[in-house]
C-alpha cells in the first residue's frame, strides 16, 4: 500500500455534505479501468473525511444519509463510481493517449473523406490533428470529442461520417460458417437460395470497407461477391 504522501483524493458531494477519501492512485485508477474487481487495498486512510487536510471526519449521520450505509467500503464504492477522483500526472498522461487513440479510431472507423470517398489513414488524421492543435480532454467523452473535430477539420480534412450497404452473396460451402460474421456486422436483410448460397445486405461504417471486404474475402477463400447498395 501506498504511504499517505503518494495517495490522491477522491471526493463525492451529496445531501448538501462533502466528502473526502485517501485512495491508492495505481489500485483506484484499476478499479475505475475494470481491470481490479474488488475494493481491497484501495484506501489508504480507513476513514471517511469532511476535510481530509484538517482531519475533519465525517459524522455517522452524515454518511447514512448520503450513503445509506456506515460501511466503508460501500462508502468507498459509491464515492468512486458517482464522485471525483484525482489523477496523478502520469495517469492524466495515460488516460490522455488513450482517449486520443479512440477518437482516431471512431473518425477512421466510421468517416471518409468527403471529397474521395475514401477511408482515412489514421496517420494522415494524426497529421491533421496536429495542424488544428488538438488537445485532449480527459474529462469528456471520446464520441463527442469526435464529433467536434470533424467539425474543425473541414478546410483541412473534409471528414463524412457515413454508413454503407453492401450486399454480399455466399457460396454455399461457405454460407453458414460465414453466417455469424455477417450477423456480428448487422445483417439488414437477408435470403438463403435454393443451391444454399446465402445473400445477406449488411450496414457498415465507410470507413471500415476495406477491412470488411478482407474478412469476407479471407471466410470465402475469395468467392464471394459484394456490390455496394446504391441509396
Amino acid at each position: 500500500m501506498v504511504t499517505l504522501d503518494k495517495a490522491i483524493m477522491a471526493t463525492y458531494d451529496k445531501e448538501g455534505e462533502h466528502f473526502e477519501v485517501y485512495v491508492d492512485p495505481d489500485k483506484a485508477y484499476q478499479y475505475l479501468e475494470g481491470s481490479k474487481k474488488d475494493l481491497k487495498n484501495i484506501l489508504v486512510v480507513e476513514e471517511v473525511f469532511r476535510d481530509a487536510k484538517k482531519g475533519d471526519r465525517a459524522k455517522s449521520g452524515a454518511l447514512q444519509k448520503a450513503f445509506g450505509t456506515t460501511d466503508l467500503l460501500e462508502v468507498l464504492k459509491i464515492i468512486l463510481k458517482k464522485g471525483q477522483v484525482q489523477l496523478t500526472t502520469e495517469q492524466k498522461r495515460k488516460k490522455g493517449e488513450e482517449i486520443r487513440a479512440q477518437i482516431i479510431d471512431i473518425i477512421c472507423r466510421e468517416g471518409i473523406d468527403a471529397r474521395t470517398k475514401a477511408p482515412i489513414p489514421p496517420t494522415r488524421l494524426e497529421n491533421a490533428l496536429e495542424q488544428i492543435r488538438f488537445k485532449v480532454d480527459i474529462s469528456r467523452e471520446p464520441r463527442e470529442q469526435a464529433n467536434e473535430i470533424v467539425k474543425k477539420l473541414l478546410t483541412i480534412l473534409p471528414v463524412k461520417f457515413e454508413k454503407l450497404e453492401v450486399a454480399v452473396r455466399i457460396p454455399p460451402e461457405f454460407a453458414h460458417r460465414s453466417y455469424g460474421t455477417m450477423k456480428m456486422y448487422g445483417i439488414r436483410k437477408e435470403q438463403w437460395l435454393k443451391d444454399g448460397s446465402l445473400v445477406v445486405v449488411v450496414e457498415i461504417p465507410a470507413g471500415t470497407q476495406g477491412e470488411f471486404y478482407d474478412r469476407v474475402n479471407k471466410l470465402t477463400a475469395g468467392r464471394a461477391e459484394t456490390k455496394v447498395v446504391e441509396r
